[in-house]
């Protein structure tokens, strides 16, 4: 359990700097940003977390702010993910009173 919360972990990161990385290009490069070979690079990477985030927003919220939803949904699976992972490893060393 403890390996697949690390492979979890690792995964949430990529997504997280690649989406950081896109909202960086976004401001730095302006309106040219749909040519910068890097925001689309980013953009790719980040693809498979961006994608059922605007399956489940309603039609309203627009494409520009799919990224930051999906930003911040990251972020709280991410603190999901390091307490899981600090909880098993606390058990790990024999603590009884990890959750306390």
């Amino acid at each position: 359990m403890l390996s697949f919360l690390n492979i979890a972990q690792v995964v949430l990161y990529i997504a997280l700097l690649a989406l950081l990385g896109q909202g960086a290009l976004f401001v730095l490069a302006g309106a040219k940003r749909d040519t910068n070979f890097f925001y689309k690079l980013l953009q790719v990477i980040s693809k498979p977390f961006t994608l059922p985030v605007r399956k489940l927003t309603p039609r309203m919220v627009s494409d520009q702010h799919v990224p930051f939803v999906a930003f911040f949904l990251l972020l709280v699976l991410s603190f999901i993910v390091f307490v899981e992972r600090g909880y098993l490893l606390c058990e790990q060393l024999g603590y009884t009173d990890c959750r306390g």
